[in-house]
């Protein structure tokens, strides 16, 4: 399916088979496209890049299709890895962190950082933590194959 143009955000590259590789809903999903290209919020004089994930319910696109500026994606990345990082460890605390020291890291950026923390202020954050886990081991396969990928990426540019 092509993903559409007459949009507001402007689509320059495109994997707009995506529905083919969408994890364990690959073949079953309403996400029919990724997209990087010019943002729909832009202003007159000011371009801004943007990635959108494109939801298609069988009749039109969906107001459900998320935009999302580079750096938020790349700042998800971080969180996601830093996160996978925590999850190798947590086997070690009974709670699969440590209650008294819920923040997992401070990661710099832009002259200040971003802190990782487990969401203490969740009411069933011990019940929801284990879930988090398993789900994070059940998806372990998928994950791996895509930071593989991304980390070959990643040296073959040169960081």
């Amino acid at each position: 399916m092509k993903i559409p143009t007459s949009l507001k955000h402007k689509p320059v590259i495109v994997a707009a088979d995506y529905e083919r590789i969408d994890g364990r809903l690959a073949g079953n999903t309403d996400t029919k496209g990724l997209s990087l290209g010019l943002a729909q919020w832009n202003d007159r004089g000011k371009v801004d890049i943007s990635a959108k994930v494109w939801r298609y319910t069988g009749e039109k696109w969906s107001r459900q299709s998320e935009e999302l500026p580079l750096h938020r994606v790349l700042d998800l990345s971080i969180l996601i890895c830093r996160t996978l990082e925590h999850f190798r460890e947590a086997y070690r605390h009974e709670s699969l962190y440590d209650p008294e020291k819920p923040v997992i890291d401070r990661i710099g950026l832009q002259g200040d950082a971003m802190t990782v923390e487990v969401c203490t202020d969740n009411e069933k954050i011990k019940e929801d933590i284990k879930l988090f886990s398993q789900a994070l081991s059940d998806d372990g396969e998928l994950i791996g194959e895509r930071l593989r990928t991304l980390s070959q990426l990643l040296k073959d540019m040169g960081y």
